[in-house]
């Protein structure tokens, strides 16, 4: 869509939100105020861009007669130049998914038990990033190992309205709000540690890896779930005993016959719950598997460009020793280790953001 189409469906959409009668139907209303929420920062722009460009116009045919106005010309024309610049970033074409919330999928790799205790600490650093941006997080799957770390678990991140403000230089689209999936989706792959374990008696260096799936969270309007495709089986759970706690069939494990996915849940204490929590995680695997699929089909030459951002990739090293991150996708490099595994994330993601952003801007120009 072109700049007068995208302000001509926000004006429409602004006027069917006015209708009480589309409230009736929560779905639309709310898909129809996800897709107000994305136009307006475009047409706040706009109308921002149009005024100043107004106001230059005068403030240049009153420079001669006033130098007070030869300075604000000045000023008006950076502030049109800015909002230029943010008007081409925000029609970039953007991910769909940008809005959505996420499933967080941390898994112990190669390693045993240290890389089980590093999935402990990348857990934590991504629950400490939630809090500090003001992201609401919900545990729905894990299994711990037996010296305090994670042999997997499963977080489902939500954002809470109007709770995250980058600033000016941390929004990846000049000015929108961003949903969890702009943040988070780059932490997929293969997340290399390399440090004394805990369980090294000899002060010796190892390297062990974790492995990190990030799944934009499906709503039910995104992936449609026939009952007759599931087979659900029910066990009992394991780990640190309690009430509930393997004495009682509550564990989950659904099998997705057509595409043979396979989600087990066991953190609720009762069945039911344990089956809801399981058909999230289930709808966000197939959402990413379709989408996946999707990109499988798209040009190589397309592939070759994102590779860069491919989240397939290994993408992360985390070296104690020298207190250093290293993301190896975009060169990025900090010795501020410490500070990023208590939460500290900002910077590692937005150097993710900046770099696709490029990438699409440079596509859009081709196009």
């Amino acid at each position: 869509m072109n700049l007068d189409e995208l302000i001509s469906e926000y004006a429409g959409i602004e006027g069917r939100l006015s209708d009480p009668s589309v409230h009736a139907d929560q779905a639309l209303a709310r898909r129809l105020g996800k897709r107000y929420a994305e136009l307006r920062p475009i047409v706040e722009t706009h109308r921002e861009l149009a005024s100043t460009e107004g106001d230059l116009a005068t403030a240049r045919e009153l420079a001669g007669e006033d130098e007070a106005f030869a300075a604000e010309a000045a000023d008006l024309d950076k502030r049109r130049d800015e909002l230029e610049e943010r008007l081409r970033r925000l029609l970039v074409p953007r991910d769909p998914n940008d809005s959505k919330d996420v499933i967080l999928e941390v898994k112990a790799g190669e390693g045993g038990e240290e890389s089980a205790l590093f999935a402990g600490d990348l857990l934590r650093m991504y629950l400490r990033y939630a809090e500090r941006v003001g992201w609401k997080t919900e545990v729905l799957d894990s299994h711990p190992s037996d010296l305090g770390g994670y042999k997997d678990v499963t977080v489902a991140v939500k954002a809470k309205k109007g709770a995250q403000d980058w600033g000016a230089a941390g929004r990846s689209h000049g000015g929108e709000t961003e949903g969890v999936w702009t943040r988070l989706k780059y932490e997929g792959g293969v997340h290399r540690v390399q440090r004394v374990p805990a369980t090294e008696s000899q002060g010796r260096i190892h390297t062990s890896a974790v492995g990190v799936l990030v799944s934009p969270e499906a709503e039910d309007v995104d992936v449609q779930v026939d009952p007759n495709d599931l087979r659900i089986d029910v066990y009992r759970s394991s780990g640190p005993g309690g009430q509930s706690v393997n004495t009682t069939d509550s564990a989950v494990r659904i099998t997705h016959l057509p595409t043979g996915v396979v989600v087990s849940c066991q953190n609720e204490k009762s069945q039911l719950q344990n089956k809801e929590q399981a058909l999230r995680i289930l709808r966000s695997r197939l959402l990413a598997m379709a989408q996946e699929e999707a990109d499988a089909a798209a040009a190589a030459e397309r592939k070759s460009q994102v590779r860069t951002v491919d989240r397939s990739e290994r993408v992360r090293t985390y070296n104690y020793p020298e207190n250093r991150i290293s993301d190896h996708r975009v060169g990025y490099k900090a010795y501020n280790l410490d500070q990023v595994l208590d939460g500290d994330l900002h910077n590692v993601t937005q150097a993710l953001v900046d770099a696709d952003m490029e990438r699409r801007l440079a596509e859009a120009q081709k196009s």
